[in-house]
């Protein structure tokens, strides 16, 4: 974990959420990235002059928000782009070789039955980056205890584990591992390989509808520091993601949730 990217927004919680950031980069020893993307149509003529100004406004905005926290010497490199949100941050993470985001839940959203807001929500439905959703005012302290959840152990793809793997490693992290079996369940999908297997302590299985409802059900008994999930096409939230904003009512977590890419 070389290379981590934060989006600076203007919540009311933007400055607490960088402040996890710049203490989750500084275990990893990793340079942060504090970005925002801004997108304003303009007419032929004045687009370079506006374009300067809203530029010249976002990098002042960003330095603000960094003079407002504990630095703790790491490396802070402060970005802006122009383009539509969900689509430029996957472009400026290639671009940049990021390998994890760090979100806020809700970052323009001031309804309070709102878990993920349209903002977070789209860029986690739409982008293939992996992620870690941070609550809101959560103080950042390491992570000792993490629960996997997964509808298939099947894994294809080499590197889809490996911001898991960094975390674990990083803070010699126990890892349990949920399989849940749901209705859309294909023979092997429970069959964990070795190599994951090295990696877990304990396995729980249990068969719900979905594998949201398993982790509602089981995750407090397992009472992580962290809950992993993946995002797949009919994979953890899919549902509630199709309108982008999901509510408390639907899902609610007081701890931080690791979104992984695809696992196949």
């Amino acid at each position: 974990m070389k290379s981590i990217l934060v989006p600076v927004g203007s919540s009311k919680n933007a400055v607490s959420h960088l402040q996890y950031a710049v203490d989750f980069a500084k275990a990893f020893g990793a340079k942060l990235y504090a970005v925002q993307v801004y997108n304003v149509d303009t007419k032929a003529g004045t687009m370079m002059k506006v374009d300067e100004m809203i530029e010249r406004e976002s990098l002042g905005f960003l330095k603000s928000h960094v003079n407002k926290i504990n630095q703790r010497d790491v490396e802070i490199i402060l970005k802006t782009f122009k383009g539509q949100l969900s689509d430029t941050l996957e472009l400026a993470c290639q671009s940049l070789d990021v390998d994890l985001i760090i979100l806020e839940p809700r970052t323009t959203s001031i309804k309070d039955e709102v878990y993920l807001g349209k903002t977070s929500g789209k860029i986690i439905k739409q982008t293939n980056i992996p992620a870690l959703i941070v609550p809101e005012g959560y103080v950042y302290k390491p992570i000792v205890k993490i629960l996997l959840a997964m509808k298939s152990a099947i894994i294809k793809k080499e590197d889809a584990l490996i911001p898991l793997m960094a975390i674990k490693d990083k803070y010699k992290a126990v890892l349990n591992l949920l399989l849940v079996k749901t209705t859309y369940y294909n023979d092997g999908d429970l069959n964990v390989s070795d190599d994951l297997a090295k990696h877990i302590t304990n396995t729980t299985t249990s068969e719900n509808a979905t594998t949201y409802q398993g982790v509602l059900e089981h995750y407090r008994d397992n009472n992580p520091d962290l809950l992993c999930v993946v995002r797949r096409k009919r994979g953890f939230f899919t549902k509630k993601w199709e309108k982008s904003t999901i509510l408390k009512k639907d899902f609610s977590s007081k701890l931080p949730v690791l979104v992984l890419r695809g696992l196949k």
